[in-house]
């Protein structure tokens, strides 16, 4: 009779469903999956740990968003209101149709750029804080985090290359701009320039918040970018549900700081793994 010794892995059963966990958690995600990460986002900056780092981004949130919502209401729509451009054709029941579309259209656009450019003043200034959110969300999450220094320290630390980035982003959007607005002028094409502007509000939320917890690893706009475009379909479900919490007042008020903390998570889950073996190879 044989007597077969008992084999010995050189590792658990609870490591490797751990790894197999781990390997699962990395592969991409899809545009409805993308969406869930601002609700996990909301979760995060209700915890007692990262309450405090979410103060001073939600405040610079709620200031700036006041003056846009003033402006959008007061003045971009009270302007549109008043066009007398087909005044002397008023009568013509085309004419008047052509003025409704084009004031929903150009309406939509210019609320759309906006609430976008107010995102952005409002990340410009407090880029600073949302590296620290985003690097205490990371830390919470993981128990690691991508800097050693004390608090005070890394937020000083940061603030030239989160503004590099932020201004990087203000020239992307510039560049963008212009041949987006110009659609709303193009007969017939201008009907989807709603949906298009749109679209590149969403992908643009996507390079903003991601490129929070990216560049606490050392890494710029560009590599933001190049990283998003890889995996675009999360990029635009992430954005598109940031966009949407983005045009309904008062919720966002509140959107910067749980944003943050979402992209955080979303970056964590689903690319931390791919970018530190990027890091390895450059």
């Amino acid at each position: 009779m044989l007597l077969c010794a008992p084999i010995v892995l050189p590792f658990s059963v609870d490591t490797t469903i751990a790894f197999k966990s781990k390997i699962e958690s990395m592969k991409p995600i899809g545009f409805i999956g993308a969406t869930r990460y601002l609700g996990r986002g909301w979760q995060l900056v209700r915890q007692p740990g990262l309450r405090r780092f979410v103060l001073v981004p939600l405040l610079i949130n709620v200031v700036l968003f006041s003056i846009a919502g003033w402006l959008l209401f007061n003045q971009v729509f009270g302007w549109l209101s008043e066009w007398a451009l087909f005044d002397r054709f008023g009568d013509i029941w085309l004419v008047e149709k052509i003025r409704q579309i084009l004031q929903f259209v150009i309406g939509v656009i210019l609320s759309v750029v906006l609430i976008y450019i107010f995102t952005l003043l409002a990340n410009i200034i407090g880029a600073p804080f949302n590296a620290l959110l985003a690097e205490r969300v990371e830390l919470h999450l993981t128990g690691k985090s991508p800097t050693t220094d004390p608090s005070m320290a890394f937020l000083i630390r940061s603030i030239p290359k989160t503004l590099r980035s932020e201004l990087a982003k203000l020239l992307y959007l510039a560049l963008w701009s212009i041949p987006l607005l110009l659609l709303g002028f193009i007969p017939l094409i201008n009907l989807a320039a709603p949906f298009v502007i749109f679209a590149f509000g969403a992908w643009m939320f996507a390079l903003e918040y991601i490129d929070y917890p990216m560049g606490n690893h050392g890494k710029f706009f560009k590599d933001a970018k190049r990283a998003l475009q890889q995996r675009r379909t999360m990029a635009l479900g992430f954005g598109f549900v940031v966009a949407v919490f983005s045009i309904i007042p008062v919720i966002n008020l509140v959107i910067m700081p749980i944003a943050v903390a979402g992209a955080t998570a979303l970056y964590v889950d689903h690319m931390s793994e791919q970018h530190t073996v990027g890091s390895e190879k450059s």
